[in-house]
């Protein structure tokens, strides 16, 4: 029970800030930089299947995304990715790219806000050797952005003769809140290779900070380099996107302490709420003016006890396992509230 109420909690969490798949294209990564104290995991897979003599084979290529940031605007990651072409001027034994990199985004706010924004983006690819970089633009004038990217590689694919540029572009259209549709294209110059080119759908699932989409495209590995070149076959897959709030994390460190309680802890008290399985168990509690409700939480995660902002109540701060809160309603009203982190938690106080 504890761990299906565990993975509830991690499927339905609160539309926190996190980078999300319906503001950019599959093959271009943006002007996005991850916040401080969050720790974003992206996961890119993409696959095709390969005829064999006994019948068919699935051949995987997986690109794996991981950045924080470091100031309001600077972000530090890297991309990892199997099979990639960027080693291949090298003739290199492995096909595993590691490119590190960071992003300034120097003109433009949070991700899909109006107006231009533009990034900065140095990196290093281990598997080529090379000194990359793009920038990135974008354009957001309502549900459409515009995308385009620079690249340039100082060994691209490894090769040493000289340096070359790459250059992108791309277009996002939402549909609606959580649905968008996107396509892009972009390849290496001088001499021409064949394009890099993808299309999606793409998903912001309701009330999580969690965005999905299904790709097609013919690249095989999403880093600088691998989004600047085409691969002779047609890819199909999915990315979802994954933060890790680090301060969620705090409590795995500190010592176990006694259950805290918070509010106005002197008040009379006329009702109780525990709080369990993920949910308020009385839709409606009734007290009267000058009484107190205490919540109490019995779920091995934090909760909130959060008014609508036009009530004029104080909320909770998050409510850690085994804690409690208590409030003294002053006036005769109907008070709804619900958890900011699991926002399908939600209650209504009655004071007569």
């Amino acid at each position: 029970m504890r761990f299906a109420t565990v993975l509830a909690a991690l499927v339905a969490a609160a539309p926190l800030s996190a980078q999300s798949l319906l503001y950019r294209t599959p093959n271009l990564s943006g002007t996005w930089v991850a916040e401080p104290g969050v720790v974003q995991f992206n996961f890119l897979h993409r696959f095709y299947v390969a005829p064999t003599s006994a019948g068919h084979a699935v051949v995987n290529y997986p690109t794996f995304t991981l950045a924080t940031g470091v100031a309001r605007r600077v972000a530090v990651g890297a991309w990892f990715a199997t099979k990639s072409p960027a080693g291949i001027g090298r003739n290199s034994v492995s096909s595993n790219e590691t490119e590190v990199f960071a992003r300034w985004r120097a003109v433009g706010g949070a991700d899909g806000s109006a107006g231009l924004h533009v990034a900065l983006t140095p990196a290093y690819d281990f598997l080529a050797k090379s000194v990359d970089g793009e920038l990135g633009l974008e354009y957001t004038v309502g549900a459409l952005t515009l995308q385009g990217a620079a690249r340039i590689m100082s060994k691209p694919l490894g090769n040493s003769n000289g340096a070359r540029a790459a250059f992108g572009g791309g277009a996002v259209a939402r549909l609606t809140r959580f649905v968008a549709v996107s396509a892009d294209i972009g390849s290496f110059v001088s001499p021409t290779v064949l394009a890099a080119w993808s299309a999606s759908i793409q998903i912001l699932i309701p009330e999580s900070p969690h965005s999905f989409s299904f790709q097609v495209s013919n690249t095989n590995a999403s880093t600088i380099q691998g989004n600047s070149i085409g691969f002779r076959q047609r890819l199909y897959g999915f990315e979802f996107t994954i933060p890790l709030h680090v301060k969620r994390f705090g409590q795995l460190f500190r010592r176990a302490t006694s259950p805290s309680v918070t509010g106005d802890v002197d008040a009379a008290v006329a009702a109780v709420v525990t709080i369990g399985a993920m949910k308020f168990p009385a839709d409606t509690t009734v007290i009267s003016a000058g009484q107190a409700v205490r919540w109490n939480n019995g779920d091995p995660l934090g909760h909130t006890i959060t008014f609508d902002a036009a009530s004029g109540e104080s909320s909770s701060a998050l409510v850690p396992p085994n804690g409690s809160y208590v409030h003294r309603f002053t006036k005769p009203g109907t008070y709804s509230y619900q958890c900011t982190p699991h926002p399908f938690m939600k209650g209504v106080v009655v004071v007569k």
